[in-house]
Order: structure tokens, then sequence, then C-alpha cells
């Protein structure tokens, strides 16, 4: 029999490989579960599609298997302003590894003002708050590979 706890530890252990290695989608299947997880590229948010297989062949006629948690799909719009990344390239929140982050959450910017560097091709390139305000939440970290399109912050 397949617990929901079960589930949940396999959906956080396909949450966690999908962010550490950066993958797409990613799928559990078992003689009892079948999972599957989607990244959203624009909301990193996860949409869990849990589906149950047939049981194994072991003469039983049914089989007892709990009911797997509801997951809610539905997208949370952020506020505020997203800045995006104009380009591929690795995010830097610091002008070097010592110094203090462009911009924390909470931080106050001023529009033109740096909020962060994209390295492309050797060249760090200058990434400017489209807007001033408040930074209500740092989406991109530190050292990490970015498209066009990636939101890298919200300033509200």
């Amino acid at each position: 029999m397949r617990t929901v706890d079960g589930a949940k530890d396999r959906i956080t252990t396909l949450a966690n490989l999908i962010d550490e290695f950066n993958l797409a989608e990613a799928t559990w299947e078992d003689e009892e579960l079948s999972i599957s997880l989607i990244k959203s590229p624009r909301t990193k948010q996860f949409v869990a599609a849990p589906s149950m297989a047939a049981p194994a062949e072991s003469g039983h006629a049914e089989a007892e298997i709990d009911e797997a948690p509801a997951v809610d799909v539905a997208p949370v719009a952020p506020a505020g302003t997203p800045l995006t990344s104009p380009m591929n390239g690795i995010f830097y929140a610091t002008p070097n590894p010592n110094a203090k982050a462009f911009a924390e959450e909470g931080s106050t910017v001023t529009a033109g003002q740096v909020v962060g560097l994209i390295e492309a091709m050797k060249v760090f390139n200058e990434i400017h708050a489209p807007v001033s305000g408040r930074v209500l939440k740092v989406v991109a970290e530190n050292g990490q590979v970015v498209a066009p399109g990636d939101v890298l912050l919200y300033i509200g």
C-alpha cells in the first residue's frame, strides 16, 4: 500500500532534482505509483500529475492504494514589475564574491540603477532597474544560468 506521505516524499525528491540539475521535467515510476513533474519556465512552479500504475500481478483481485493529495496547479501572479534577463548567461547579484548584493529583497532601487550582472562570453553586462521602487523578490540566484525572458527580480 502506498501512503500519501510516500507520494509527498517522491514529489519533494523530484522537485529537488529538477532544481539541482536545472531540468524541465522529471518522472518517478514504480509498481504502485507514477508521478511526473514539469517545471514552468516563467513561474518556476511545479505541476504534479500523479497517477496510479496497474497493480503488480500478485494474484490479488484488488489493490489497496491511498489517494494522492490534490496539487494546486494554478499559477500565482507575483506582484510588481518583473525584470527579465535580456540574454543567455550567468547571473551575478554582486560585483565580486566578497561584495554586498546590488539589490536585495526589501531594498529600494531607482530606475537605471545596476541590480545585477550577466556574464556572457567572458563579458559582464550590467542589468539596470527599469523602474524605481522596492525590490519585492529576487528570483535568480547568484551564479545561476539564465536565458532571455527569465525573471531576475520583481520591483514594486
